[in-house]
């Protein structure tokens, strides 16, 4: 048995790719129970963490035998999640007019980059193209060179996967009122733009020499230590500022909000960060209120103590993965086992 604030869900995943799988393991964490469609011959994805929690069947979606499988599942699932361009799964036969009909409880995500209409609805994509729509792509990256991508943190997963997961949530909450399934169309496009909002209104500018929070600001930003390695420092009020210069030794400047110092501030930032390892730093700042952290790469996280004493990281299939977050304080999630074949799973959904 799943536990998790999820537990008792039932979802029908038909695999893909990036945000679709990442939700999925979301979902999985907090307790649903996912049963993942392949298609027939193709190898299972290998997704790592993003895999965890699921129970696979093989379908040949060319067959209508196949298509009546998937509507049989339908029938007792929750929730469908399908990452296919718009009209795919129409003519598969298991689009939300299909699927709704077999089972009006269900509620029917759809992950896409752009949208199920517009413009570019059908076009190729990826994360870097969809964060170049919504204002964020542009923000990000040293003045004066091509912007850089975050990852697929801001695109994939941060507007793609955790909006699709809030949508079902938020409809399954209302089904319990209404009664009611209902279509959930999650673009990449949509949850990046929202994820923008706190820039809307313009009180923090975006255009990178003036940018505070992408990294013009000499005081949030990140510098080169003596080993090479990497320290961030984020002091952005005026008491978290003056307690850095404090440490490190340098006069506290009172034309700090002027962007136009901002370039020779950082390069004496540099050169004293330059003087010390990371390390060093760390011994020297880490945990206090100057809002200093070390740059670990993800080999390094794991170890960090307060990830430790956190329990951040759990370590499965001999490799550490991410923990399920958020917590609950009576239904914690857990990553969940994937023993059992899908056709398994299915038959236990028709016989309950």
């Amino acid at each position: 048995m799943t536990k998790g604030p999820l537990a008792g869900v039932r979802v029908l995943e038909f695999a893909g790719i990036g945000p679709g799988p990442f939700c999925c393991m979301l979902l999985a964490d907090m307790g649903a129970e996912i049963v993942r469609i392949l298609r027939q011959g193709e190898a299972s994805p290998h997704d790592g963490a993003m895999a965890r929690g699921r129970h696979d069947i093989a379908l040949d979606l060319k067959s209508p035998e196949a298509i009546e499988t998937c509507l049989q599942a339908i029938e007792t699932a929750d929730v469908l999640i399908e990452g296919f361009r718009p009209g795919v799964m129409e003519r598969l036969g298991l689009g939300p007019a299909a699927a709704l009909a077999r089972n009006p409880r269900l509620v029917y995500g759809r992950m896409t980059g752009w949208g199920q209409d517009g413009p570019l609805a059908k076009a190729a994509g990826h994360d870097i193209n969809y964060i170049a729509l919504t204002g964020a792509l542009a923000a990000i990256g040293p003045p004066g060179e091509p912007s850089v991508p975050p990852l697929n943190l801001v695109g994939d997963f941060g507007g793609g996967s955790l909006y699709l997961a809030f949508g079902i949530a938020s409809a399954l909450y209302e089904r319990e009122r209404s009664g009611k399934g209902q279509v959930i169309d999650a673009a990449i496009v949509d949850g990046a733009a929202s994820l923008m909002s706190m820039f809307a209104s313009g009180r923090y500018p975006l255009d990178k020499p003036r940018s505070m929070l992408g990294g013009a600001a000499p005081y949030y930003r990140c510098y080169i230590c003596a080993d090479d390695r990497q320290i961030s420092v984020g002091a952005l009020e005026p008491k978290f500022y003056e307690l850095l210069c404090q440490v490190i030794g340098v006069e506290v400047d009172a034309g700090r909000l002027n962007w136009a110092n901002w370039p020779d501030m950082s390069d004496a930032f540099a050169a004293i960060f330059k003087t010390k390892t990371r390390d060093e730093w760390c011994a020297l700042l880490e945990g206090t209120d100057a809002c200093f952290a070390p740059v670990l790469d993800l080999s390094e996280a794991p170890a960090h103590p307060h990830m430790t004493a956190r329990g951040v990281f759990e370590t499965h299939d001999g490799r550490p993965q991410p923990a399920p977050a958020p917590r609950f304080s009576r239904t914690p999630g857990a990553v969940q086992g994937s023993d059992g074949e899908g056709a398994e799973v299915l038959a236990r959904w028709r016989s309950q």
